[in-house]
């Protein structure tokens, strides 16, 4: 399937598409002010060591420290490849340290980080601690595969530090294309060693190339039919990108100066904000509901107003068929990862769960970010993980409601009410006020005006003391005070 790129810059942000016979299947968002740093080479200072967690925790200049787990640093694995030194013994506070990001800060954790670096290249990524040279799993032909290997250990001399892992689309790659990876990789880490050499902690080595770069580095292959920008300036600037590190690349681009809104003509705006939606209606009349929490992401199936098999069964076992090529293009739109759990229709024919788990397997095996499904569960739900490397698509475009904390609901105007006699009754017991004053949203004043009058009368008479309402139209109808007169 040909696919293509749509890219939508403005100077606080940069939006790429990614279209496959016209439908959006990714989205990437970056935006100026918070570029994401995975790939990013920091000089590190240790603040603090765990020896019970086996981790430590360093400042890299960023909001809050990064961690470092053992099993992520290179020194802890001794050269006979017994077990792994307890990090206490590599590292010590206030230590300096070369370290790359492996996963962006995400909610209220910071970043994830290693020690054994890797440098992605076009078509090899660099790995300067090791003589390893590796090749991408996709590429599955063992003679291609040994034949990539000779080619780098030859164009690779001996006495050179480091190691290789050989990309996919280097298949097709010439030796000189392979050479020039080869040189530039080395060239980069050399600059990055003297840099750290002349900074102070923290500092940034290294900073990893911008989105639409990444793309064009990681994502284009040989189905990919055009990159389309919609600037020209940076058209420019990509076009010399691409000539100078991948020319294979140049062809592609193309400058978009029509009219209208590029992201406006291929409807991409209205994916967007169905992707920000809990509810996503499918074709049938089916429907999922998204469900995002910190913990994990489920994923509920419903046949809604689906009436067009001929039994129940057959309504059930269409519904989950489109449900699985829905929810596997709705984790790429929204970037979700960790925990996913899809609560399919329940199914009593087993060829039907099979169908059914082929399906979603099938479709997302077009996912560029690593995939693994465990299958149904007795409970009859489908276990999955995706790899979370950065923020999802909601958390970069929205924040938690303000009312209700993101929870998805607020107390009703009742609830209040009784939290508010509850606490007016606590407040009269440890202070001897000559009234009080209760300010809160109108909807909750309307009823202690209306059907809680009663309640509210009691209470005084029962207090001995006189209280006052006041509605406030700025508070939402959780917000409460009480003021003593």
């Amino acid at each position: 399937m040909s696919e293509e790129y749509l890219v939508n810059f403005t100077p606080q942000e940069t939006r790429v598409a990614l279209m496959v016979q016209g439908a959006v299947q990714e989205l990437h968002v970056e935006r100026s002010n918070s570029r994401g740093i995975v790939g990013n080479l920091y000089l590190g200072r240790v603040v603090r060591v765990l020896p019970g967690m086996q981790s430590a925790f360093l400042d890299i200049g960023l909001e809050r420290t990064a961690f470092l787990h053992v099993a992520d640093i290179w020194d802890a694995r001794p050269a006979n490849g017994e077990g792994i030194r307890p990090i206490e013994r590599i590292l010590s506070e206030g230590q300096k340290i070369v370290v790359q990001v492996l996963k962006d800060p995400i909610g209220s954790k910071g970043a994830r980080l290693t020690t054994q670096v890797s440098i992605a290249g076009r078509l090899l990524v660099y790995l300067p601690q090791e003589k390893h040279i590796g090749i991408s799993q996709r590429i599955e032909d063992e003679t291609e595969r040994e034949q990539l290997r000779e080619r780098i250990q030859r164009l690779s001399p001996p006495d050179e530090p480091g190691g290789f892992i050989v990309r996919t689309m280097a298949g097709d790659a010439s030796d000189e294309q392979l050479a020039a990876d080869i040189a530039y990789l080395r060239r980069l880490w050399g600059e990055v060693g003297s840099r750290a050499t002349a900074a102070q902690p923290p500092a940034l080595l290294h900073h990893d190339l911008t989105v639409v770069q990444r793309v064009m580095r990681d994502m284009v292959t040989r189905e990919t039919g055009r990159i389309v920008i919609d600037s020209r300036e940076n058209f420019s600037k990509l076009l010399a990108f691409a000539e100078e590190y991948m020319p294979q690349v140049k062809p592609l681009l193309e400058h978009y100066t029509g009219e209208r809104p590029l992201f406006d003509l291929h409807g991409i705006e209205d994916e967007i904000q169905k992707a920000l939606a809990r509810r996503v209606d499918l074709k049938s009349g089916g429907y999922l509901i998204f469900d995002q929490t910190e913990a994990m992401t489920t994923i509920d199936v419903n046949t809604g107003g689906f009436v067009g098999a001929r039994n129940f069964d057959d309504t059930i076992f269409k519904t989950n068929l489109e449900a699985a090529q829905t929810i596997a293009r709705q984790l790429r739109m929204r970037n979700l990862g960790g925990i996913i759990i899809v609560d399919f229709i329940d199914m009593e024919n087993e060829e039907h769960k099979e169908s059914v788990l082929s399906e979603l397997n099938k479709a997302l095996a077009r996912d560029h970010t690593r995939i693994t499904v465990n299958g149904f569960t007795a409970l009859g739900l489908v276990e999955m993980t995706r790899k979370r490397t950065r923020e999802s698509l909601a958390h970069i475009l929205c924040e938690p409601c303000p009312t209700c904390g993101g929870r998805g609901e607020i107390k009703t105007s009742q609830t209040v009410c009784y939290e508010v006699l509850r606490e007016l009754l606590r407040e009269a017991r440890q202070f001897n006020a000559r009234e009080y004053r209760l300010v809160a949203a109108p909807a909750v004043i309307d009823l202690f005006l209306d059907e809680e009058s009663q309640a509210l009368a009691m209470l005084s008479d029962f207090i001995g003391k006189p209280i006052s309402l006041h509605p406030e139209s700025s508070y939402n109808q959780e917000q409460y005070d009480i003021v003593l007169m």
